[in-house]
């Protein structure tokens, strides 16, 4: 039994300082299909949703899914902490390297000279009495003062990449509306000098998509962070951007050809890998999020706005194949984090977030982007 208990603990141990280094050191994407990150969080997303579909109010939604981000890092931080604490416990128990003022063998004081040497206390009333009992202390002691300074060089890390990811959401409010839609991205970059000012857009967020796939892979909890607004995500600037890329490609002439395509082949390598490390299997969307109609409704508006199309016919066809390259991807991610996407024409009569106030709130949502919301939980 004691021998045992002396392997489990010593596997407990080297499991979560291998799923740390992982997490915390190792900067790129683990493809190992099972991994107990991943397992916690997929079983603590869930349970989370569910409880705030059922008993949160539509209007609060929003935040409380914003607090899984968060809360779920400190779960775990927590969880690799008493797993640690445990597993050098059971190694303790296992060994009876221990002097205990009692006399005794209990589980409990190997927990509790464990706990004590983790955080590095040094109380003293429960003390190795062997070599291998103080190495083990003095490694233990170690690794709790390591543990505690990757927390900390961890979570300024993590809040560095979500500062930089959401300047650029930010920046979209006065360019493409709120939320983002490709429609208003290019009127609003129909003036003189537009063009130019769109193809810098563009090359912006063609870096975006790099930095952000480069700090989602290595942080993948960084994708649980929501935005400061309930109208903007990651998801959806990611979306207006591809949908921007998609309509140039497909049939804006005189535009920024080459730099839409570049930044389109950016961030759908973005939106692809990530599918890949939440493992959400692409999924095509039960209604079209472009219908004839509105695809008739944005190029009168961009027509309206200056800007040269292609026949409807070749714009139509050019931009379905383009679609089906990402839309199924940021479906399935949508459906993941719960969060709606952009619409492709901006809402009448709205408001962006720079606009409004506490005092002058932004325009209500219109009801088809709530009943989109609804149906992702």
């Amino acid at each position: 039994m004691a021998i045992v208990a002396m392997i489990v603990g010593a596997v407990l141990v080297l499991l979560v300082l291998w799923e740390g280094f992982e997490t915390i050191i190792l900067p790129r994407r683990v493809t190992r299909r099972f991994r107990i990150t991943r397992v916690f969080y997929r079983s603590s997303w869930r349970p989370w949703t569910w409880l705030i579909h059922n008993f949160v109010p539509p209007r609060r939604r929003e935040t409380w899914l914003s607090y899984f981000g968060p809360l779920s890092l400190l779960l775990l931080l927590s969880i690799w902490a008493a797993v640690l604490i445990l597993g050098f416990a059971l190694i303790h128990w296992g060994g009876s390297w221990l002097f205990y003022p009692n006399g005794g063998t209990e589980l409990i004081s190997d927990l509790y000279l464990s706990g004590t040497t983790f955080f590095t206390l040094g109380i003293g009333d429960v003390v190795p009495k062997t070599s291998l009992g103080r190495l083990l202390v003095v490694v233990e002691s170690g690794m709790g003062f390591a543990f505690l300074a990757l927390v900390i060089s961890y979570l300024p890390a993590l809040n560095q990449s979500f500062a930089r990811r959401e300047v650029s959401i930010s920046l979209l409010d006065a360019r493409a509306g709120s939320p983002p839609t490709a429609s208003e991205m290019l009127r609003r970059h129909s003036h003189h000098g537009g063009a130019e000012s769109l193809r810098e857009l563009l090359h912006e967020w063609e870096r975006w998509a790099a930095e952000f796939l480069e700090g989602h892979l290595s942080y993948p909890v960084l994708a649980y962070f929501r935005s400061q607004h309930d109208n903007q995500s990651w998801l959806a600037a990611l979306t207006s951007i591809l949908d921007t890329c998609a309509l140039i490609m497909a049939g804006v002439e005189g535009t920024c050809n080459r730099q839409a395509e570049l930044t389109f082949a950016m961030s759908r390598h973005a939106v692809v890998d990530l599918a890949l490390v939440f493992r959400t299997q692409p999924r095509q969307l039960t209604s079209d999020r472009l219908p004839p109609a509105k695809l008739d409704e944005i190029c009168d508006i961009l027509r309206r706005s200056g800007h040269k199309l292609k026949e409807r016919a070749i714009l139509e066809q050019n931009l379905a194949e383009l679609r089906l390259m990402y839309e199924p991807y940021v479906n399935a991610l949508s459906r993941h984090f719960k969060v709606g996407l952009p619409p492709w024409v901006a809402r009448e009569n709205g408001i962006d977030n720079w606009q409004a106030s506490f005092w002058k709130p932004p325009a209500k949502r219109h009801k088809a982007a709530e009943e989109v919301e609804e149906r992702h939980f």
